[in-house]
Parts: C-alpha cells; sequence; structure tokens
C-alpha cells in the first residue's frame, strides 16, 4: 500500500481563474511532475473540461480529475466522456468520483437519500462500461438497459474513489483502484483511511490500492503564514500538520512521511494567495521531486 517513492502532483484548485490552466499544465509537465490533479467543485470549474484540456496542452504527464460528483452524472455519460478522454489519451487520464458535498447536490436538486447506494451502483456500472461491457440493471438510482460503449477505453482507467466517511472508504477500497483522501485531512485522517483499507481488503489487496494524498503547500517569504491562512479557510487548526510550509528539503520530507503513512501520490495545492503560482509548480517538479528518494 506504501511506495518507497510516492508519485508527486500538484492541485489546480478551481479558485483560480481556468484561462491561467494551460501554463499551469506546461509547467507542471515541463518540471517533471507525474500527476496535475483537477477538482469540480460546485460551481467553479467542470473536472472533465479542464481535464481534456490539460491532457491536450501536455504529452506526458498524468490527469486526474479528483472528483466528479455522481448526483450531477448519468452514469453513461461519465462512461463516455472518461472512455473517450482514455481513447484520445491512452494511459494518463485517472477518474475520480465521489457522491459529492450534500449541499451542493441539494442546491441543484439532485441530492440522494442514500448516497452510499448511489455511488456504490454507480461504481459498479461505471467500471463495467470502461471495461467494454454490456450493462442491463435496475437499481434504486442507476438503471440502464443493455447500454454498451461503442469505444472503451483500449487499457484500464483506474477508477478512484473519494469520501471520508469509514462507509465512503470501504467502498472505494472494495470498488476502486484507489482512494481519493479527502482535502484539509491531518496525520490521524490518513491512518484510519490506510487501516479502514487494510481491514476492507486485506493486505494483499491494500498494497496494489492507490491512496492520493491532498497537501496544502507553500514557499518562500511567508509560507508558514500562507499555509495558516489557507488551513484556516478550511476550518481547521493550524496545529494538525495539514499544510506544509518550507524550503524543498523540508517539502521533500513531508512526501516521505506521507508515504510512510500510506500514500501513493502526494498532491500539493497552492494557497489561494500563492503569489507565484507557476514558480510554486517548478519548485515542486525541479527542486523537491529530486530530493524524494533520498
Amino acid at each position: 500500500m506504501t511506495s518507497a517513492v510516492p508519485r508527486l502532483g500538484v492541485t489546480f484548485i478551481p479558485t483560480i481563474e481556468p484561462e491561467r490552466l494551460k501554463d499551469f499544465a506546461r509547467a507542471a509537465e515541463d518540471s517533471g511532475l507525474d500527476e496535475i490533479w483537477l477538482w469540480e467543485d460546485c460551481f467553479k470549474e467542470s473536472g472533465v473540461a479542464a481535464a481534456a484540456a490539460a491532457l491536450a496542452w501536455t504529452e506526458r504527464i498524468h490527469v486526474g480529475v479528483g472528483l466528479m460528483p455522481v448526483p450531477l452524472r448519468n452514469v453513461a455519460l461519465t462512461a463516455m466522456e472518461i472512455a473517450t478522454l482514455a481513447r484520445l489519451f491512452p494511459g494518463r487520464v485517472i477518474a475520480g468520483i465521489g457522491h459529492g458535498v450534500q449541499g451542493w447536490m441539494e442546491q441543484v436538486g439532485a441530492r440522494a437519500a442514500s448516497p452510499m447506494t448511489l455511488l456504490e451502483e454507480y461504481t459498479v456500472a461505471l467500471r463495467a462500461l470502461l471495461d467494454g461491457e454490456s450493462v442491463s440493471t435496475d437499481g434504486r438510482y442507476v438503471r440502464l438497459d443493455d447500454v454498451k460503449l461503442d469505444w472503451p477505453p483500449a487499457e484500464r482507467v483506474p477508477l478512484m474513489l473519494g469520501g471520508e466517511g469509514p462507509k465512503s472508504i470501504r467502498l472505494a477500497a472494495r470498488l476502486g483502484d484507489g482512494n481519493l483522501v479527502t482535502s484539509a485531512v491531518a496525520d490521524d485522517d490518513i491512518r484510519r483511511t490506510r487501516d479502514l483499507i487494510l481491514d476492507e481488503i486485506g493486505a494483499d489487496g491494500a498494497a496494489a490500492q492507490r491512496v492520493i494524498v491532498p497537501k496544502i503547500a507553500a514557499t518562500g517569504d511567508g509560507a508558514q503564514q500562507r499555509v495558516d491562512e489557507e488551513v484556516a479557510r478550511w476550518g481547521k487548526p493550524a496545529d494538525r500538520g495539514i499544510g506544509v510550509a518550507g524550503d524543498a528539503g523540508t517539502v521533500a520530507a513531508e512526501v516521505r512521511r506521507l508515504a510512510r503513512l500510506g500514500a501513493t501520490s502526494v498532491a500539493f495545492a497552492p494557497t489561494e494567495d500563492e503569489p507565484d503560482l507557476l514558480g510554486f509548480v517548478e519548485f515542486l517538479g525541479r527542486d523537491v521531486k529530486p530530493l524524494i528518494p533520498t
């Protein structure tokens, strides 16, 4: 479940203007980062549209959407979109789904009475569709009648599930290829996720399970203050280790520490007031990443 050298990524948070994604994505690739992560927060930016653009502007880097809220999307449409991206950009797409923030789902009239039932039905159907199967199901929420993609992905697309409750974490372990850990979490939350995965699928299954851990970060002048203020925006105390501030050695040490806790990928997010966004991306790839294996 842990990785000696976890993959290093950067998150394009949806408080950044969409038109800045092009330079952001290219900087991430050019600096040697492994992954770009995108959010689909209501009512900011589309994860799928942004992923398509980021993939088109780059050639190597993996792009993940973490996550697409399933109440907003018919499962057949989600399968079509993921499959199209995977056919256009083979081997570079990481799909993430979850039950979404219930208040937002309420706002758009899509809140499910049982979010867990919806997510389980949806995940099973989506995985089968992406695997090229013909799917018929008559569940509480997901209903398909002999639906089959004409152009399924040529290779398996990793399907990640997000959620912070124990039932969501267990479901992700059982049905997904990985767990998307909720943003702004402390070490105890990561340990709890790891323990629930182990309990749900055992050591052999957990060894293959991806665990993507987001982390707020900043470097340079005023870094600690910016991290503390960002953590406060999430309504969390500044002393729980949710963010990291410092030079390349400090941030690389944090990546190694998170790997020991169970992270297979670490996706750093800038603060909302990051004064040099592209410089932050380049710092992660050019300065931090070479220090991680040491």
